[in-house]
């Protein structure tokens, strides 16, 4: 009986998460059965390595629950964060394409359970689909436009511009809005966010003080962090 209805809520999960992701979601329902019964899930625990740099990446993976951080080094040995993917999103799709080694360190930045696709399973079921194609293209699209967004950041020279536009495209990305604001509903520490804005965490605590203390921001007990109007002033608008 406890297998039976932890099978029901695993077919229940895959079926959730195939309708959210657009490549997927344009299969026919006799498709995303036989998708959904090849997805293999597994359990990483916080601060556990997912995938390595370097890396040849034999799977796509979907989060289904948890939060993960993609990551690169520097030459000086500095983590630089790249993105932070959440419940919902995938990952993998550049290596899982072209069958080389993974750009970057994917790490559980709390307890994550995956979803994975074996890259036989996506070349066999799902490269023929000329839907899932258009849609991977639209996906590929979307990625470029994140690292663009990334990108802006280490064109500003000082430190403030860059928390600035850290602060705003995390928002965008997890932003929850509340009355005083646009809460980032993610645990950010000051060290991640000098990671984003390729600063020291000295530098990325003494801005966010800067701005705390001037009534832009708030940074709650629980790490979260209150963007408000008085932030958008200065910087300019959401999206």
């Amino acid at each position: 009986m406890k297998k039976d209805l932890q099978e029901i809520t695993r077919r229940a999960r895959s079926e959730a998460l195939i309708r959210k992701i657009p490549f997927l979601a344009c299969l026919n329902d006799a498709e995303s059965d036989v998708i959904r019964g090849l997805i293999v899930e597994r359990q990483f625990l916080k601060n556990q390595a997912i995938l390595h740099e370097e890396d040849t990446s034999n799977y796509l993976y979907f989060i289904f629950t948890g939060k993960v951080k993609v990551t690169q080094v520097s030459a000086d040995g500095r983590e630089r964060i790249l993105a932070v993917h959440k419940k919902g999103d995938f990952f993998g799709e550049m290596a899982i394409l072209d069958g080389k080694t993974a750009p970057a360190t994917v790490t559980a930045i709390e307890d994550t359970k995956i979803g994975l696709v074996s890259r036989d399973v996506f070349h066999r079921l799902l490269l023929d689909h000329n839907k899932v194609l258009r849609e991977i293209i639209v996906l590929l699209c979307g990625r470029l436009r994140e690292a663009w967004s990334m990108t802006k950041v280490m064109r500003f020279a000082d430190a403030e511009h860059r928390i600035r536009a850290v602060l705003q495209y995390m928002a965008e990305q997890f932003g929850v809005q509340e009355a005083g604001g646009i809460r980032i509903d993610l645990k950010l520490t000051h060290s991640d966010m000098g990671s984003f804005a390729a600063l020291t965490r000295e530098t990325a605590t003494r801005m966010l003080r800067r701005l705390e203390k001037a009534g832009e921001i708030e940074i709650t007990g629980q790490k979260h962090i209150l963007l408000k109007p008085a932030f958008y002033e200065n910087t300019g608008p959401p999206g």
